[in-house]
């Protein structure tokens, strides 16, 4: 056993499953593959992490819809002007959008966003510097 491991935190990417995939996108929508995993699995006080490079992905606005019906807050990284996401989004919510148009550097810049903020959480929850 390692010494000084951090203790684990709970999260799923909702992405990875490639049966809930194809079994939502087939059944229902691809629009869909999200949302529906948000109402199965997401409970109040939970957050949902939406990266949108154009701000406009369905699938991603139908996954923010579904959280803000199950009570969970949204962090949205988006690009460009932050799309219809933008709009979306509630006072609780957390938007960061890249003004870039460019695709590799909204990317670019969503990565660099996504490792301070596992940083933040480290630190803040878990005391770690």
């Amino acid at each position: 056993m390692r010494l000084n491991a951090r203790p684990p935190l709970a999260a799923m990417a909702l992405s990875t499953d490639t049966s809930t995939l194809t079994s939502i996108a087939n059944d229902y929508a691809f629009d869909d593959v999200f949302s529906k995993q948000v109402r199965a699995l997401g409970q109040p006080g939970d957050l949902l992490l939406a990266i949108s490079t154009s701000g406009n992905s369905p699938n991603v606005m139908q996954a923010i819809h579904a959280a803000h019906d199950r009570q969970l807050d949204v962090i949205a990284l988006t690009g460009k002007k932050g799309g219809k996401i933008a709009a979306l989004l509630g006072p609780n919510d957390v938007h960061i959008c890249v003004p870039a148009d460019r695709t590799a550097r909204i990317q670019e810049v969503h990565l660099l966003c996504l490792h301070c903020m596992c940083d933040a959480i480290d630190c803040l929850l878990l005391g770690v510097e």
